[in-house]
Order: structure tokens, then sequence, then C-alpha cells
């Protein structure tokens, strides 16, 4: 996100001016909000807020997709039981079961 200097407020003045900038953000404009000179927040228009929102879904989904594809590529074919991770881990599956007592 490419900002202006002159879309940079304290949050004094973003508190003192909310209305004004809430509008001015509905109009399409952004605003960063500093806090002893670091940027804390943003007034984005609600636009932006949503475009944001579904790239970060598409990241997500990018990465699972990522994931898949490596073990689709490193898969040796190669299957484990349930059964026998529990036993090389030391793990008795029927204690967890109170059924199985």
């Amino acid at each position: 996100m490419r900002t202006d200097t002159r879309d940079i407020v304290s949050v004094t003045d973003a508190a003192r001016n909310f209305s004004r900038y809430a509008s001015e953000a509905a109009e399409g404009r952004s605003i960063v909000i500093i806090r002893n000179n670091e940027p804390t927040a943003a007034l984005v228009p609600l636009e932006k807020m949503d475009r944001l929102d579904k790239i970060d879904e598409l990241e997500e989904d990018l990465m699972l997709w990522g994931m898949a594809l490596v073990r689709t590529l490193t898969d040796s074919g190669e299957r484990y039981s349930l059964d026998s991770i529990a036993a090389e881990f030391g793990v008795d599956l029927s204690e967890d079961d109170p059924e199985a007592v």
C-alpha cells in the first residue's frame, strides 16, 4: 500500500476528526494513524479491506496447494497403520479408550 505523507495522521488528530476521516476513507482514501511516531493502525475503504481479506484467503489456499504438491512429489507410496505408529512411540491406544478396558 502506497501512502502519501498527507495520509498520515496522529492518533489525537484521528480521534478529534474521526467523522471526517471515516468519510474520506469511505470515498477511497487510506489513512495511516501514528502514535509515538510509529504507524499503529489504518483507516481504509471497505473495498480495500475486502480485497485484503480475499488475498489472505488466496495466500492460505496457495500454501495448502503447495504442501499438497510437495507431498505428492515426495510420496514413496509406503503407508503405516495407526497401531504401528503408536507402538513406535510407546503409546498404548487401549489406555485412551474407556470402552477398551
